[in-house]
């Protein structure tokens, strides 16, 4: 989004990280997974009026809606028990794209 260069740098830091330090914490039997999460339904966001929160869940494009913190947390869990996941990035935000 227009605005957001700093934003977009820090997250794409933490992108980058994420396979180099996977593979740096491999010997040490440690996994490193990243989750890019979307728009959910916070705390921070339960504070805008009910009108934003419904447009911000309308630009989801499946589901169309704020995600649901169950939601990430059954994504942890599903990470947690799959050995074989490790040095990745996984979106959990419904193809949501911010548009500029």
């Amino acid at each position: 989004q227009v605005g957001q260069a700093a934003y977009s740098a820090s997250k794409g830091g933490i992108v980058s990280m994420t396979l180099p330090i996977a593979r740096d914490l491999a010997p040490l039997g440690i996994r490193v997974v990243t989750i890019a999460p979307g728009l959910f339904s916070t705390p921070l966001l339960a504070g805008l009026p009910e009108k934003v929160r419904k447009f911000l869940g309308q630009q989801v494009p499946f589901p169309s809606r704020l995600g649901d913190p169950a939601e990430y947390a059954h994504l942890v869990q599903a990470l947690a028990e799959n050995p074989m996941i490790n040095g990745e990035v996984v979106r959990l935000d419904g193809a949501l794209r911010m548009q500029p």
